[in-house]
């Protein structure tokens, strides 16, 4: 059975996945309930979680019920207990809305919601980062989670990204990041998608970023908190949660 789902979630692309996932995803929790293990976002508890990667497979890493991942909880945690993301009125752009949060976030009654991307079904506005059609200072909240490696002009859509967040908003811009590495790296001429996934982790990324991602926001314009939120919770909160430890999470602000 282990063999079966490493097969079904790691050949098929995560777009197709999410789509087929609304009719089986409720069998596969069923079969995966347990204690051991909690998804922080809907509370639910399972025996373990699914096995997820790309270039290399994570070991009981994907929610069985919300398909979050480990960056999906350590974000939801953060924002619900370090943010008044779910307690004050906030105007949010979310960029490319992953599934596991965009009905919660759609329920909300405090934010004003806004999605956008170029190609997701979830986009109310169809829109390229680099080129936004949004006012400037309209935000209270972005978020841009697993995007700019995709971007080959990241410097243009983070710059968009500082235009459109309100004075003293917050962004939280995650992206695979490699912490061993001093400088990020890219390189164009690698064209294979084998190739892509083995360097950069997945096939449509174009870059590999280092500890130097922090220092480019910055000279953007942002105020930036190198968040390593893990280190506040406990050993047994990040087994339980099934985190990464020493994931950091970027939090962008605007202070003007």
């Amino acid at each position: 059975m282990q063999k079966l789902f490493k097969f079904f979630l790691n050949l098929i692309p995560r777009p197709i996945l999410i789509r087929v996932s609304y009719w089986v995803r409720p069998l596969i929790a069923l079969f995966l309930k347990g204690t051991n293990f909690t998804d922080p976002i809907d509370g639910k508890s399972f025996r373990k979680f699914l096995p997820y990667g790309y270039a290399s497979v994570r070991e009981n890493v994907l929610s069985p019920s919300t398909l979050s991942l480990e960056r999906h909880r350590l974000f939801w945690l953060y924002l619900k207990n370090e943010t008044s993301f779910f307690s004050e009125k906030h105007r949010v752009l979310h960029f490319a809305p992953e599934q596991s949060f965009y009905k919660r976030f759609r329920k909300m009654k405090n934010i004003e919601y806004t999605t956008t991307d170029l190609n997701s079904p979830l986009a109310d506005v169809k829109a390229d980062i680099c080129n936004l059609p949004f006012d400037d200072n309209s935000y209270d909240f972005i978020f841009c989670n697993h995007v700019l490696e995709h971007i080959p002009d990241d410097t243009k859509a983070m710059q968009e990204l500082y235009r459109v967040l309100a004075p003293n908003g917050i962004g939280i811009f995650q992206i695979p990041q490699d912490l061993s590495r001093e400088v990020t790296f890219e390189d164009d001429t690698i064209t294979d998608q084998k190739e892509r996934t083995k360097i950069f982790g997945q096939y449509d990324h174009v870059r590999v970023y280092g500890r130097d991602y922090f220092e480019k926001l910055r000279n953007i314009g942002f105020t930036v908190t190198e968040e390593d939120y893990t280190a506040t919770l406990s050993e047994e909160k990040i087994k339980k949660y099934c985190l990464a430890k020493g994931e950091i999470i970027p939090v962008c602000k605007k202070l003007i």
